[in-house]
């Protein structure tokens, strides 16, 4: 029999950046390991939950249960697996050799996040190895955690955002949006600093009255007190996964005001459907970003300053958004596949090859 990997998810009814990891690395990762490895995918939800999944345990499980239990749990969850690669922390330690996967560390930094794991740093340095998605995250968690080696696996770009056909105007009207825009996709926590771009939108509408702010993201009642009294800013919802790359591609600019983020998924996406990026310098954004966005201070006058520059044109933007599409394509789902795919033969002790495409970060 050959080995076997257990890729470990939580199933959620809401999935954001962390869930398009999980989905792409489930799904690329079997063949870049090789025919001598078998891969299992165990999706775990909560016993009333009514989502797919492969296995069911009580919230309190992942929740609030003793280390004791949660080894107990976690002995049987994952079948006969010779290795487990959990993707998320919440979800019980394996009694194999595992791999966990760090996305960030939010959880300890904000308090409108959900609530830090408190056997995190017992659990993630007992693994045989740690991966994370930026190098900045990788150096966060290892500090945070008091972690020797964090292995760099980036996220990718799906193939529906590199240069995909913009929407039309008459689709664009369906969801309220005329002319110009400025998009921001995403989801609405302290850390994405809604607040810094509501700041900063009246100043960009008094620059450039003919352009909208159209806000994409699940309901949240921050995005709606803070931009339902905004002239020119439109929330149109959480988009169906086929909308939003063409919404992305007809944008004017994408906007980043993020305060932390492990990766930043949509300044990459912005990138690989040739729009202008306006971010915030700030965790892992500039690495993401490589210097084909305008990096600025996360405050409403400097992300205002931005967005002006932007939305004005010039021969500079047209060069950045060029280098932008460059760099998105050098981040691909087969390339973290493979990344984790090497991970995951190295502690199987098959050898991960050479070239690794991941970087070890030492502390």
């Amino acid at each position: 029999m050959p080995p076997t990997v257990a890729f470990a998810t939580l199933a959620t009814a809401h999935p954001m950046g962390q869930q398009v990891y999980e989905e792409r690395v489930a799904a690329l990762a079997p063949d870049a390991v090789g025919p001598e490895v078998q891969v299992r995918r165990t999706v775990v939800r909560t016993l009333r939950s009514p989502l797919p999944g492969t296995a069911r345990l009580p919230a309190r499980v992942l929740r609030d249960s003793s280390p004791l239990t949660r080894r107990a749990v976690g002995s049987v969850l994952y079948g006969r697996a010779d290795v487990v690669h959990r993707a998320g922390l919440s979800l019980p330690p394996a009694a194999v050799p595992e791999i966990v996967t760090i996305h960030d560390t939010v959880a300890w930094r904000f308090p409108d996040e959900t609530r830090p794991e408190p056997y995190a740093a017992a659990e993630t340095r007992r693994a045989a190895a740690v991966v994370a998605v930026s190098q900045f995250s990788a150096d966060d968690a290892a500090e945070r955690l008091g972690l020797e080696r964090v292995h760099v696996v980036p996220n990718g770009v799906g193939a529906e955002f590199l240069d995909p056909e913009p929407l039309g105007a008459a689709e664009l009207l369906g969801l309220g949006v005329r002319g110009r825009f400025v998009l921001h996709a995403g989801g609405s926590t302290l850390r994405k600093n809604l607040e810094g771009l509501a700041d900063a939108w009246p100043r960009v509408r008094s620059a450039h009255p003919d352009v909208q702010l159209v806000l994409s993201g699940p309901p949240s009642e921050r995005r709606d007190r803070l931009f339902g009294p905004l002239d020119g800013a439109l929330r149109v919802g959480r988009l169906p996964d086929a909308v939003l790359p063409r919404l992305m591609a007809a944008a004017s600019a994408v906007v980043v005001p993020s305060l932390y983020e492990g990766f930043g998924l949509p300044a990459l996406e912005a990138m690989g459907c040739r729009v202008p990026v306006v971010a915030a310098t700030r965790s892992s954004l500039p690495e993401v970003c490589g210097g084909a966005g305008w990096l600025v201070e996360p405050d409403g006058a400097a992300l205002a300053e931005g967005l002006v520059h932007v939305l004005g044109g010039g021969s500079d933007v047209a060069e950045r958004v060029r280098a932008g599409r460059e760099r998105a394509a050098e981040f691909t789902w087969e390339r973290s596949a493979a990344g984790h795919a090497a991970v995951w033969r190295q502690v199987l002790g098959l050898g991960a090859g050479v070239n690794l495409p991941f970087h070890p970060a030492h502390r």
